[in-house]
């Protein structure tokens, strides 16, 4: 994904879709495939930072003098940050070749978007070494960084690029001395890419990319869309039981009573603590397996024969199964 061509063949390949009813039924094997890349279910998160990307590209189009508003999308792990990001990935490159399509035969592809991964304990090259390996920028041992800052530079601006998302952003520590380095870096590319940079990480508001001189720069630089647990209810809205019904939706089992999953919601949402990276996985795992044993179905005995990450299976404690308003 954090290559070009990786990239353009994730947003230009179908997403998987559900069952269509009156369609022939899927083998097992197409199914089993199926789970494992499974649906995208919108989110609040998805939504929110989809209409923020949009209005800051809008807002920096022209700008040239300073770096453009950039976003940070931030909250504990297992929220769907990534998803979120690559989708709205996904929609930009999508808009894009639309409303410019590549020209047959043309040496140079269209490239309206970059997906950087920040290495783990980056320094200023290693970083600058991720946004070279994307578009396949060529990289030697004799190259200085200031060399390879006008080649990345350069080669971006040449290639269109008008989308940069940034992941893991939480591994840069500005406290350090690479750490440092790699933010001041961080900081150069977005005055000298015209593009729109969005940051993803784990609470980055708690981590030292918000403090001191370089965290102020961000800060001012930077609103934030914070990702978060589902809660079970919001006024007279159940958001959980709502992406719970849409996953259910979304099944392809040849014996599940609909229904199910939603009427099970409270307990999905006691051993996920709303989480959606935990709770998708749970009901990806509980279908695959219910289609291997020949059951076809999800029941709650199937969901609590799965075992879930290690932050989700620490604070579930089994309760008894009984009916309670919820």
């Amino acid at each position: 994904m954090d290559t070009w061509r990786g990239f353009a063949e994730f947003a230009t390949t179908p997403a998987p879709s559900p069952p269509v009813p009156g369609d022939p039924g899927r083998g097992v094997e197409e199914r089993l495939a199926y789970y494992s890349r499974f649906v995208t279910v919108r989110t609040p998160a998805i939504d929110s930072l989809a209409a923020s990307v949009r209005r800051l590209m809008l807002l920096g189009r022209y700008q040239r003098t300073t770096a453009r508003p950039s976003l940070v999308l931030t909250g504990p792990a297992a929220t769907g940050k990534t998803t979120a990001v690559l989708e709205v990935g996904r929609a930009c490159h999508l808009a894009h070749l639309r409303q410019h399509p590549s020209v047959p035969g043309s040496a140079h592809p269209v490239v309206p978007v970059a997906y950087v991964l920040v290495p783990a304990g980056a320094s200023a090259k290693t970083l600058i070494a991720q946004f070279a390996r994307y578009l396949g920028v060529p990289v030697t041992a004799r190259m200085t960084q200031a060399q390879l800052m006008q080649a990345v530079t350069h080669t971006y601006n040449a290639a269109g690029v008008r989308l940069v998302l940034i992941d893991e952003i939480h591994r840069l520590n500005p406290r350090t001395t690479t750490g440092a380095e790699a933010a001041d870096l961080l900081k150069d590319l977005t005055e000298q890419i015209g593009a729109t940079f969005v940051y993803a990480g784990i609470d980055v508001t708690t981590t030292a990319l918000f403090s001191g001189v370089r965290g102020a720069q961000l800060a001012a630089r930077a609103s934030l869309i914070e990702t978060g647990s589902l809660p079970a209810r919001l006024g007279t809205r159940r958001p959980f039981t709502d992406f719970v019904t849409d996953l259910e939706a979304a099944l392809d089992l040849h014996r599940h009573r609909p229904g199910t999953l939603s009427r099970h919601a409270p307990y999905l949402h006691q051993r996920t603590a709303g989480r959606i990276g935990s709770l998708t996985r749970l009901v990806r795992e509980a279908a695959q397996s219910a289609i291997l044993d020949g059951t076809e179905r999800i029941t709650k005995a199937g969901l609590d024969a799965v075992r879930l990450d290690h932050q989700a299976e620490a604070r579930h404690t089994p309760r008894p199964n009984r009916t309670r308003p919820w």
